[in-house]
């Protein structure tokens, strides 16, 4: 095992496009780090960059106490395992999990315990005899796998390893993955796109944007006090709401609603009293609403707010509930880049619908029997507001921003 760490990595390809900048990021040894961010954000690049498969333009990568900038991928110590399985056709099962070892003239008695050690833990022990063909695709998954887990390499590298699965099969290959983490307790580095993956998988999440870190972080944290308005949007499914509002001494006012802030909050988001008339973006989490029907034992900070709702999605154990808000979307540019990278995904968030109005988000309990086209009261936990400036987009009051 070993730590991994990126010191100014940058990636400049031909005509002057920076696909990874100036990143600084220390995996520990042992840890499972995700890489997360829309497309074309550079999380691949700087996956490829660590196993050697890419050459860097600035920076510095050491896998251990070693410096590899230069070093070719075979001599790094890393195993890969990629999205489209990478495994021979012709070969079984049991041929495609021994076939590097062989390469590396490994004794076959090593071979075959490092095999069927593999096979046992990946549940692959009735299908050593078989080839891909006759495989499903999560088989074949746990194959690829397996191959990086007989090198016994001192990191894995996974390059949106589920991403050519169901939804249903990715759930439980998910739980795979974390079990087989607790059980190796290698070094993992793992891309995705998908934030849920991302917060289910991962020790840590680095996020990126452009190719520029934008925070690496617990995914608690990262739900909890993004560091700015892109990670505050990208982390959470739904997505946050968003809003640009006028700051009061009591509350906030947007739309035709004016929500109280608890007094707590100016303590304990250093510098939100600066903002006091004048305006910001205000960031509400779906799940901070409910139905006020059944909220009644809600404490004090709850603030409620009629809607007409739009539409609703029942997913069992609560329901999406969409409504509009009497409120422009958000121009800024991390609020748009959210926008077209959720148009291109899935169509959540402050999506604008032209007249000067925004679709929002609650999750509620499924105990409501809300429908579309009824009014409804909801109410909203104020205390988990979030606040950003609406130049810079960086979150108000959070340790990162505050200047000492």
């Amino acid at each position: 095992m070993a730590s991994i760490v990126l010191r100014g990595v940058d990636k400049i390809y031909a005509g002057g496009v920076k696909a990874v900048n100036g990143l600084d990021l220390e995996i520990k040894d042992g840890e499972f780090m995700v890489l997360v961010g829309p497309s074309g954000c550079g999380k691949s690049t700087a996956l490829r960059m660590i196993a050697g498969l890419e050459d860097i333009s600035g920076g510095e990568i050491h896998i251990g106490d070693k410096v590899v900038n230069h070093l070719p991928p075979k001599d790094r110590d890393i195993a890969m395992v990629f999205q489209n399985y990478a495994l021979y056709p012709h070969m079984t099962v049991e041929e495609n999990l021994a076939f590097g070892l062989k390469l590396r003239k490994m004794p076959k008695a090593e071979i075959q315990r490092r095999v069927v050690e593999a096979a046992n833990m990946l549940g692959l022990e009735g299908y050593l005899k078989r080839k891909p063909a006759a495989l499903s695709g999560g088989q074949r998954q746990r194959v690829a796998m397996g191959r990086a887990i007989v090198r016994e390499p001192r990191a894995f590298l996974m390059d949106e390893p589920l991403s050519n699965l169901d939804a249903k099969l990715r759930v439980s290959m998910r739980a795979s993955l974390n079990q087989l983490h607790e059980r190796l307790g290698v070094t993992t580095v793992y891309v995705t796109h998908d934030q849920v993956e991302a917060m289910t998988l991962g020790d840590r999440v680095c996020v990126l944007k452009d190719g520029v870190l934008q925070q690496v972080d617990t995914p608690q944290n990262l739900f909890d006090r993004p560091v700015n308005l892109f990670v505050a949007g990208f982390m959470g499914s739904p997505a946050m709401n968003f809003v640009t509002a006028d700051l009061v001494r009591d509350g906030i006012a947007f739309a035709n609603y004016r929500l109280p802030i608890p007094a707590s909050t100016f303590t304990d988001k250093p510098g939100l009293g600066d903002y006091i008339g004048r305006k910001l973006i205000v960031g509400v989490r779906p799940s901070d609403f409910e139905d006020a029907r059944s909220a009644n034992g809600h404490n004090e900070g709850w603030a409620r707010i009629p809607v007409r709702v739009s539409v609703t999605e029942e997913l069992g154990s609560e329901i999406n509930v969409l409504f509009t808000i009497d409120a422009p979307p958000v121009m800024h540019k991390d609020a748009l880049a959210l926008a077209q990278d959720a148009a291109g995904d899935e169509a959540d968030g402050s999506l604008p619908l032209g007249g000067g109005k925004s679709l929002w988000t609650a999750r509620v309990n499924s105990r409501s029997q809300v429908r579309p086209n009824q009014d409804l009261e909801l109410v909203v936990d104020t205390h988990n507001l979030h606040f950003f400036d609406p130049e810079s987009g960086l979150a108000i009051g959070h340790p990162a921003n505050v200047r000492g």
